[in-house]
């Protein structure tokens, strides 16, 4: 249900309050769809895969105070994952993760714990497999979390953002001319004024912010620019759809769109300049932010640093925790990290 405003209260001073939505149902089913699409492979044929969520247990909400979106949420999540081993033995068993929540997922506050239980009777193949399950579901599963908290802002932000413009959503557009009403005969002056060309009106100005984050990562910065732009290889840290072409002026879309733009500039191994906006209520509409992208290779890693310019005010800290739980954490995810 869209938020309606009191006739007093203007849309900037309705989005200062505290405003909750309970979207606990809608969560669970997203889990159960969600990972059940992870996968991980090991070397040669094994292959581990989340088979059926079995639970999601705890509360979701979204809430809104002061024009910012807060997701809260802190479940426990309980699922069943198969595998296939070396020798071709199927193998299955139980992964209890008893915290996914926004503290974890994008304040950084702990680690993600893991309880592991195994179905299939042990053998050296079993127990590899195993062994592939617990080093590299996790990061598989974690890239996934990290797609939650915007699924939710997606879904049902708009359901507590009151807008400052007029919408005629959801009622019939107007006729074109009121049965009731008394026609009025066109005067010259006036046919003159409907003769010339509207004028539009230009977009209000956003006042605007910069953040930046780094992270070291252990690959060369040529591997990490094409990481990054290769339309072929960007799911692999972002898992989600994703549109590149690395030219100048191409457009890009990252995490199933949530994210768009166009490229300004591309130095391979180097930098990456391009235009960056939401596709989020929290983000105004037709604004565009500059992300700049810095690759410093060092002799075992490589430094990569993230500026995004033009950040709409209030939405700092919000953007900053995203850029490292989608971008640096999405790169760790897949093996990259590094503690330097």
């Amino acid at each position: 249900m869209a938020t309606t405003i009191p006739p007093s209260m203007a849309p900037s001073t309705a989005n200062w309050h505290w405003k909750n939505k309970t979207v606990t149902p809608w969560a669970k089913t997203w889990f159960e769809r969600e990972l059940t699409t992870v996968s991980v492979q090991g070397d040669g044929s094994e292959i581990v895969s989340v088979e059926k969520v079995i639970e999601v247990d705890g509360d979701v909400e979204l809430g809104q105070r002061k024009s910012k979106l807060i997701t809260i949420y802190d479940c426990k999540v309980e699922l069943d994952w198969t595998g296939t081993a070396s020798d071709g033995t199927e193998v299955s068993g139980k992964l209890t993760i008893p915290e996914v929540s926004h503290e974890i997922t994008l304040d950084k506050t702990s680690d993600y714990s893991y309880n592991w239980s195994l179905k299939t009777a042990r053998s050296p193949e079993v127990d590899a497999l195993f062994a592939l399950a617990k080093a590299r579901l996790p990061a598989a599963l974690e890239a996934k979390f990290a797609q939650f908290p915007t699924a939710i802002i997606e879904t049902h932000g708009r359901d507590l953002t009151v807008s400052a413009t007029p919408t005629r959503e959801g009622t019939p557009a107007p006729a074109a001319a009121s049965a009731t009403s008394t026609a009025t005969a066109a005067t010259p002056a006036s046919s003159a004024a409907a003769a010339r060309p509207a004028v539009k009106a230009s977009a209000p100005a956003v006042n605007t912010s910069t953040v930046s984050v780094e992270g070291n990562f252990m690959a060369a910065a040529d591997d990490l620019f094409s990481l990054l732009t290769d339309e072929k290889r960007i799911p692999a840290w972002t898992r989600a759809p994703a549109q590149s072409t690395a030219q100048k002026d191409s457009v890009y879309s990252l995490f199933g769109g949530g994210v768009h733009g166009k490229y300004v500039s591309l130095t391979p191994a180097k930098e990456i300049v391009q235009t960056w906006a939401l596709r989020s209520p929290t983000w105004p509409s037709d604004h565009h932010a500059t992300l700049t992208t810095t690759l410093e290779q060092g002799s075992d890693s490589t430094k990569v640093t993230w500026r995004l310019e033009g950040i709409p005010l209030g939405m700092e800290e919000e953007t900053e925790r995203n850029l490292q739980g989608y971008y640096v954490h999405g790169l760790k995810a897949i093996g990259l990290g590094t503690e330097l």
